[in-house]
């Protein structure tokens, strides 16, 4: 049988599509294209990752306003100097970092409003974790 073997994209509606793309480009480094951001993952040159697709209630406030229906969540290398970056940036960020065994993670919010998690992540502590060895079987 034929199954899913990972997220091809993630597609976000804005007011202003291009200002955007600048925004994620100047603010947060990523390199944009016409369509939005390209990531690459290829396991070789890089360390294994994982995409996680979350699912919460309904009524979580975990993504800010209850009308953000989705979150990004990005990995970051140095989250600590990114943040300083951020700031200097005058990016709204909406709490302070908190550390875990498995990565350090801060929200920030882009200028439309919406929430964005970054992660600085420790995947080998991730693969230790009792949920982690559940979704890998």
């Amino acid at each position: 049988m034929a199954q899913v073997i990972g997220i091809g994209g993630i597609f976000i509606k804005f007011k202003n599509p291009s200002e955007m793309r600048t925004w994620y480009q100047d603010v947060l480094g990523m390199t944009t294209n016409a369509y939005g951001v390209l990531f690459e993952f290829n396991g070789e040159a890089a360390p294994k990752g994982y995409l996680q697709l979350g699912t919460f209630e309904s009524t979580s406030d975990y993504f800010g306003e209850p009308s953000q229906q989705y979150m990004l969540n990005l990995r970051v290398d140095d989250l600590e100097v990114f943040r300083t970056e951020l700031a200097a940036k005058d990016v709204t960020i909406v709490d302070e970092i908190e550390a875990y065994s498995y990565g350090k993670f801060l929200h920030i919010e882009d200028p439309e409003g919406n929430r964005i998690e970054l992660w600085e992540p420790v995947d080998g502590e991730f693969e230790k974790s009792e949920d982690a060895k559940m979704t890998m079987k």
